[in-house]
Order: C-alpha cells, then sequence, then structure tokens
C-alpha cells in the first residue's frame, strides 16, 4: 500500500533537518499500486516528481509532454487519460488504464523540461515502470524508444527484497558505457538514513553499459542513469545551460513472507 501523498509530505518535513544538498536528488516517479495484477484489470498510476527517500518535497510538474503504454508490441498514447492532483499547491497527475489481456504493460512518460536554479541545468526525466497483467511473466523487456532508457535484462516484477535487477543503460538505442546510476528508494516505511550518503545510492555501469543492483528492501526502487542531453536550452535568464536527460526504470521489491 502506498502511503497517501499528504503522508509523504509530512514525513519530508520530518526528515528535512536530516538532508539536504546533493544526496537529495530529484526523481520522476510513475508508480501503479502493484507490478504484477494477477487477474488484469485497471491500473493507476501516480505521476510525481519529487525526492522518493524523504517522501518530498513534491515539485510543481507542468502537463507531461507524453505518457503512454507499450503492450503486445503496440503503444497507446494515454495523454487523454491524464488527471491533476495537487499537493501542497504542486501539480501531480494519474493516469488509468485497463489490462484487459495477459502479459507485460511498459508504462512510459516524458515531463517537460524542469528548470532547477541550484544546478543551472533543465531535468527531463524519461521514466517508465512494468505492470504484468495476469501474472504472465511475458513482454517485460520490450525497448519504449525513448531517447534514454534502461533495458532490463532481469524480469523487472515479480522480486523478492534482496533479489539483484541487472540492466543497460541506452542512449539513441546504444549502450552508454561506464554511465553513472544513481537509485533511489521510496521510503514508505519512515527508515532513517545514518547520514546524507546513504539516501541516494551511486554506482556505474561496466563498458557495456551494464549495472546490477541488489535490493535490500521491500519497496519501489528507481534506477536513473543520468545523461547530458544533445542540445543545450535557454535559462530563464535567456543563458544556454545543459540538459540532464534521465534514463529512468522504477521496480518493485516485494517482502518474503512464511
Amino acid at each position: 500500500m502506498f502511503l497517501p501523498l499528504l503522508s509523504r509530505t509530512a514525513l519530508a518535513l520530518m526528515l528535512a533537518g536530516s538532508v539536504a544538498g546533493p544526496a537529495s536528488a530529484h526523481f520522476q516517479e510513475i508508480l501503479p499500486p502493484a507490478d504484477v495484477l494477477p487477474e488484469g484489470g485497471e491500473v493507476t498510476l501516480d505521476l510525481v516528481f519529487t525526492h522518493p527517500f524523504e517522501g518530498g518535497p513534491v515539485m510543481d510538474m507542468k502537463r507531461p509532454a507524453a505518457v503512454g503504454v507499450l503492450a503486445h508490441g503496440t503503444k497507446t498514447d494515454l495523454a487523454a487519460s491524464l488527471v491533476e492532483k495537487s499537493v501542497d499547491g504542486a501539480s501531480t497527475w494519474q493516469v488509468s488504464h485497463d489490462l484487459a489481456e495477459p502479459g507485460a504493460a511498459v508504462f512510459y512518460v516524458t515531463p517537460q523540461p524542469y528548470w532547477e536554479p541550484a544546478e543551472n541545468l533543465y531535468i527531463v526525466h524519461h521514466a517508465k515502470v512494468i505492470v504484468d497483467s495476469y501474472a504472465s511473466g511475458e513482454g517485460w523487456d520490450a525497448m519504449v524508444g525513448l531517447p534514454v532508457e534502461i533495458q532490463p535484462l532481469t524480469r523487472p516484477t515479480g522480486l523478492w527484497a534482496g533479489n539483484g535487477f541487472t540492466g543497460v543503460v541506452t542512449q539513441a538505442g546504444q549502450p552508454v558505457p561506464f554511465a553513472e546510476i544513481e537509485v533511489a528508494y521510496v521510503n514508505e516505511a519512515g527508515i532513517e538514513a545514518p547520514n546524507d550518503a546513504f539516501i541516494t545510492q551511486v554506482l556505474k555501469a561496466d563498458a557495456n553499459g551494464t549495472f546490477t543492483y541488489v535490493m535490500p528492501m521491500p519497496g519501489w526502487w528507481g534506477f536513473a542513469a543520468l545523461l547530458e542531453g544533445d542540445a543545450p536550452m535557454q535559462s530563464p535568464e535567456g543563458k544556454p545551460v545543459p540538459v540532464e536527460e534521465g534514463a529512468l526504470i522504477w521496480v518493485h521489491a516485494s517482502p518474503v513472507s512464511q
């Protein structure tokens, strides 16, 4: 179960004294209630731009530039299904879609560029999450064709806490050697980090763009490879600034119960 967004905001305020600076990484969330739907049916995803471990602050998210789902080799535009929500005055979004047939559905979102004055750049996170309808175990490795994208080598559904996730960072469809990946945990349990270094985990891909991370706790984990875009944009002051393009995938780890 997800904490309500307002509860996550309250959690952020409680943790604010212990987290700041570069440890608090921006992540574009696109999160369903579950990664596997044993009986199929409708799924509603929350699109939130925030700091997952801290539960906030929630940043204002303009209407996404693109949102859709890839299933059975076909892309479906879900823009017409977007519903705007408000959390502490910041815009977030929800999108719903019915999964009537077995198979993995790759939901994806490309937000409008977000200006981050503290880093003097624009942020665009191309985020995706896989939902397996009827627990089929099929179609989970389909690629959307985003400008930057993580290709899963581990099936990203039906994983236990303690399982490893392996993926390949790609840009324009090609592996990115030694790409840096930031890892964020949606901290619904209110776990307290020993210090700021634990808030965002960091690793690098190998020469083939491949990385592996073992998820120690149950919940949602976000993997973001942050790459510089091909073309700069103009800042609000009219100066050329870089664009951070994030290849982001969300993976759920389930608790082991007896």
